[in-house]
Parts: C-alpha cells; structure tokens; sequence
C-alpha cells in the first residue's frame, strides 16, 4: 500500500504516461497500474499509455493530441496535420475528414491512442510548424486521397498560389513536395525554377 502511494504522489493531474514511465516509481507495475485504473486514478488507453485526468470546472480534460503522440513516440519530433486544415487555405473545399496526420521519424501505420485513431506517416523531412506554404504543398502531395474533384482543386491551387510569396512556396515545394508536386508549383511561375530533388 505505502509503495502504491508512492507511486501515486508521482503522477501529475493531466499527465499522460507510458507503463516504462511509472516503472520508475513501481516493482509491481502492472498490479499498481491496475489498481489505480480500479480507482479511476488512471485511465488506461491502448498500446501501453495510461492517462491521469486534470479536472476542470466543466469535467474531466482529456488529453490533447501533442501529449498522446509525444508519450506514445517518446519523442516531440513529429507534425501533427490533417486534411481538414486544407479547408483554411480558401480553395472552397469543405469535406470533414476524421483523420488526424503524424508526420514522424520512428512510427509508420494507424494507431489507436485513447479513443482517437492517427495514421503515422514515416517522413524524415518534414517543417516544425504548420504553415500556408507547407499546407499548399501537402494537398498537392496527398491529391488523390481527396473526395473533392481534383480538377477544380487544381485550378484553385493555381490561383492562390500565385497570390503567395513564391520562394516560400517553391522552397517548401522543394523540400516537402513529391516530384509530381514539385513540378506542379514550378511550371506555375515562368522564372525557369525546376524543382528536381526527390522528397
């Protein structure tokens, strides 16, 4: 019992932790662990991660996604994106997609986190913030996965990218984009910029 709550006066309200994370505190681990969920101290999620709920005036906060994805990587190299954030761009889509993006360095695949699915998606070269640019480009590279008619997309690509800065854009295009991409956004300026490096 005096182990259990020494474990407990670890853990911090709002935490999210892996099962090698509360080894530190614990021998018993899995049989702490279990208690504490028993309790409802803990919340377990899938593949190992356990949450300790903060408390608001309006209930129980749930974790957001930075701390599930950090915990669950043990990294905080990652970008979280989604297909959604490409109805911010002005190109007059408006399809909700219940996706949510991990560009990453470790992980590749869907997983469940919690009652949240995230498709991880292995890239070694990828922006630390999100930006206009970088969101342009990422639609381009993801096209086909669309439900929206890709023409008209096209066509509005077009036109906003030409109301863009243009080295932000060619630069990110040439750092992000797949070669398909890269050609798309260099023909649309007539500067003779070929963007050849593979993504």
């Amino acid at each position: 019992m005096r182990r259990l709550k020494q474990l407990k006066r670890n853990l911090k309200p709002g935490n999210v932790y892996r099962r090698s994370d509360l080894e530190k505190w614990s021998k018993s681990v899995d049989r702490h662990a279990r208690q504490l969920v028993e309790e409802g101290v803990l919340k377990k999620l899938q593949n190992g991660l356990y949450y300790y709920p903060k408390e608001s005036t309006f209930g129980e906060v749930p974790p957001t996604d930075r701390q599930l994805v950090s915990t669950f990587l043990k990294d905080d190299n990652f970008l979280l994106t989604s297909p959604n954030m490409y109805n911010a761009l002005g190109l007059g889509t408006t399809q909700l997609y219940n996706t949510t993006t991990v560009y990453n360095q470790k992980r590749h695949g869907q997983f469940k986190l919690g009652n949240r699915t995230y498709d991880f998606q292995r890239k070694y070269n990828f922006p630390k913030k999100l930006s206009s640019e970088f969101l342009l480009v990422d639609l381009m590279n993801n096209l086909k996965a669309l439900v929206e008619d890709h023409e008209q997309i096209k066509t509005r690509v077009k036109s906003r990218a030409l109301n863009m800065d243009s080295k932000k854009l060619l630069s990110n295009a040439e750092k992000y984009g797949k070669v398909s991409t890269k050609k798309f956004f260099s023909s649309l300026f007539g500067n003779g910029t070929t963007l050849t490096n593979v993504a």
